[in-house]
């Protein structure tokens, strides 16, 4: 994470200190702010022996991630002709990132909050529980309280996962990391094309402070891929 904004340093004196507890963790942010970026940073301060394991619960029907997550017995139901280890088993002594919580439907809420509840899940089509040492650390870029009251989100889970909360700023408030990023960025693009890197006009520098960047980090590196293509 390329930065030298003191909201961002304040951010990681806080991960620091929360990294290695084994409470669940909340990240929130809009959309291209680097939420998984920072779920990895907390994984690796945690010093948990087991892996990284990120899940995208957008666009996935319940049923889909639900098998995703929990996996399968043989036989569960028709097609499932072998065994399938979900990714909660592979997370074990690790940690499952969970992004964009908020699309997750209710049913497969109750099933997150009894892991939590109890550390153990239920494969599809077994009645003998597995038992789970994961860290949870979720992502979304909804409004957590609208979701509640609009009852798209358990109260009970909400509570559960949100021992610790994390807010990642949006690129309009750490207008001093632009010059960075986009060196960095530049950098990064020109060595993937194989191109030399190209030079900067000074005229850019008051475009770019006067943008408000809605894609935000994210939107800064397409512009730049797309600039060096041309350039």
């Amino acid at each position: 994470i390329i930065t030298d904004s003191p909201v961002m340093r304040s951010m990681f004196q806080y991960i620091e200190s929360i990294s290695m507890s084994p409470h669940p963790v909340l990240i929130t942010g809009e959309t291209g702010v680097g939420k998984e970026l920072t779920a990895k940073a907390i994984h690796r301060l945690s010093q948990r022996q087991g892996g990284f394991v990120p899940v995208r619960v957008a666009g996935l029907e319940d049923h889909v991630l639900s098998d995703n997550l929990f996996g399968h017995t043989l036989g569960a139901f028709p097609g499932a002709d072998e065994v399938r280890i979900g990714m909660v088993e592979k997370a074990s002594g690790g940690t499952l990132f969970l992004d964009e919580i908020g699309e997750m439907g209710l049913a497969l809420q109750g099933k997150l909050l009894s892991l939590l509840q109890n550390g153990e899940f239920f494969p599809l089509g077994s009645a003998v529980a597995k038992p789970s040492d994961v860290r949870i650390v979720i992502s979304t870029n909804q409004d957590h309280q609208v979701l509640q009251e609009s009852g798209r989100f358990r109260k009970d889970l909400y509570h559960r996962l949100c021992v610790h909360h994390v807010q990642v700023p949006p690129l309009r408030e750490r207008r001093e990391d632009l010059l960075l990023l986009v060196d960095h960025f530049i950098e990064e693009a020109s060595e993937k094309l194989g191109k030399q890197s190209p030079a900067l006009s000074l005229e850019l520098f008051p475009l770019f402070e006067a943008y408000s960047f809605p894609g935000n980090v994210r939107e800064l590196i397409n512009l730049i891929e797309r600039s060096v293509i041309s350039s």
